[in-house]
């Protein structure tokens, strides 16, 4: 089979301004991506984002009037923008509109630099349907199950009984989690069902979903794709992540610590013969699960910067924010697949504004006090600080801690350190859950797989006022101490 989407000559154009199509960390991130490249940044916001730091940071900022989240999603006055405001090109981040053909194919109808895929490579993975597809045709295993959306219950039911239960019912047109449901015999079959295809019509706006062999305990590996406009197509190692919770991934390691390394490189060689073979261009994400007997399927390809990329820039050394502005100004790589070296091990743990006490539901509030942890091997993307307002419209993460050591051993150790460091007053955090993992002894091991939180959570201790209460009376005698000494009740002689 030859390439699914043929190559054209690409065209070079120096990026000098980029508008972000994003909100939050990822667009401080692009944007300080854009300060190194000597590119100039201009901030879009909504109403409510007035106060964010990535509006301060960027050169430009424009606000946007109207339903906080439809700010984000409208591409017609975001490109509108864009060309108002003499940008050569737009970056959208994660989420929104990152993975939206129409928005990359109207960027370049506008003669708007997209910095991301071509909009044929989106469109394609976007539907998984399609992507299951095209991936099997050129020799990628993937999970016994439908390749034509469901939409009837009872076909749906017929489907499962021929796969074998259980099986995994998903969203067709969306992902993250919503309109997933696992259905582990015929019995609650028809509740899922309907459960998942409502879930998908409120956040994907269509209800089709595919049904597949469910894989019990597996690992969830991702590999890290880099592709020119001129075929070269590298890897930039692996990611574990596996440690979810209601199949959102909660924490991501760079590499795997207990991943087989014949399987290591046989899961490096698919994707990167499978990217080659499609002719795909920019950064992109090809997610795996690996079975109890070692076996490989791929499951879906994100075509966009993911959420956990600071892990696989900190163990290879490479800016991905960078490598993609360049690849979309026509750019070769400018390194072989041989000179990425990896070094070390590397976690990132969301910080969620959600409340462990309420089964995690999400929480909006200001932050009355805020210590980020820092030193050696310690990275923080965030743009919270304190009398920061979070605002109740968009996701709940509110930020990433990364740590690295040179072992797994030390990595663990760095992150029980930063974690204990993090203090956040004014609304609940899930840094609970992340210090009870961290002393989870399954986890410094590395043996965890998909299930480990459900298996995990009902035996943690997820109060936050504890660490907070420690926190607050060491303060408060310390300043009891320094009004003490000041009042002169008490002398102080070393």
């Amino acid at each position: 089979m030859g390439e699914i989407f043929p190559k054209v000559q690409p065209t070079m154009k120096k990026i000098k301004k980029v508008l972000i199509a994003n909100r939050g960390e990822i667009a401080l991130r692009i944007i300080r991506a854009c300060k190194e490249l000597d590119i100039k940044s201009v901030a879009m916001f909504s109403e409510v984002d007035f106060d964010g730091i990535w509006v301060r940071k960027a050169d430009e900022c424009y606000p946007f009037v109207g339903d906080p989240i439809k700010a984000y999603l409208d591409y017609d006055k975001i490109i509108n923008l864009a060309v108002k405001a003499n940008c050569d090109a737009i970056h959208p981040g994660y989420g929104f509109l990152s993975e939206n053909a129409e928005f990359a194919q109207a960027c370049e109808d506008r003669g708007i630099i997209f910095i991301g895929p071509k909009a044929e490579h989106i469109a394609l993975f976007g539907d998984k349907m399609a992507s299951k597809i095209a991936m099997k045709e050129i020799g990628v295993p993937v999970i016994e199950g439908t390749e034509e959306p469901v939409t009837d219950m009872n076909e749906g039911e017929r489907i499962s009984e021929a796969i074998g239960f259980p099986v995994i019912i998903k969203a067709a047109f969306g992902g993250g989690g919503r309109g997933m449901r696992i259905v582990r015999n015929k019995k609650e079959f028809k509740s899922l069902f309907e459960a998942a295809t409502n879930e998908a019509v409120k956040y994907f706006g269509r209800g089709e979903v595919f049904i597949e062999k469910y894989v019990s305990n597996p690992r969830h590996i991702e590999v890290q794709i880099i592709a020119d406009k001129y075929g070269n197509v590298l890897h930039l190692g692996e990611r574990d992540c596996s440690i979810q919770r209601r199949h959102q991934k909660v924490i991501e390691i760079a590499p795997s610590p207990r991943l087989n390394e014949a399987v290591r490189k046989d899961i490096y060689r698919i994707a990167t013969k499978a990217m080659f073979r499609l002719g795909y261009e920019s950064v992109g994400t090809i997610e795996f699960l690996v079975d109890e007997e070692d076996n490989i399927y791929f499951i879906e390809m994100n075509t966009r910067v993911q959420v956990e990329h600071p892990v696989t820039e900190i163990i290879s050394g490479i800016d991905i924010i960078q490598r993609m502005i360049e690849i979309a100004e026509g750019d070769k790589l400018r390194f072989l697949q041989e000179e990425i070296k990896f070094r070390g091990y590397a976690v990132e743990f969301r910080i969620n504004a959600e409340d462990p006490k309420r089964q995690f539901f999400p929480s909006a509030g200001t932050i009355t006090n805020y210590m980020a942890p820092g030193g050696p091997g310690v990275r923080l993307d965030t743009s919270m600080y304190a009398g920061y307002t979070i605002p109740a419209n968009y996701d709940s993460m509110i930020g990433k801690l990364i740590v690295w050591a040179l072992d797994w051993e030390g990595a663990v150790k760095k992150a029980r350190r930063a974690l204990d460091e993090f203090y956040i007053d004014g609304v609940p955090t899930n840094i609970p859950l992340h210090r009870e993992i961290v002393r989870d002894q399954d986890f410094i091991d590395g043996k965890f797989t998909t299930g480990y939180l459900d298996q995990k959570l009902e035996s943690f201790n997820l109060e936050a006022v504890h660490h907070m209460k420690d926190e607050e009376e060491r303060m408060a005698k310390i300043a009891e101490l320094i009004k003490a000494i000041k009042q002169n009740k008490v002398s102080v002689s070393y």
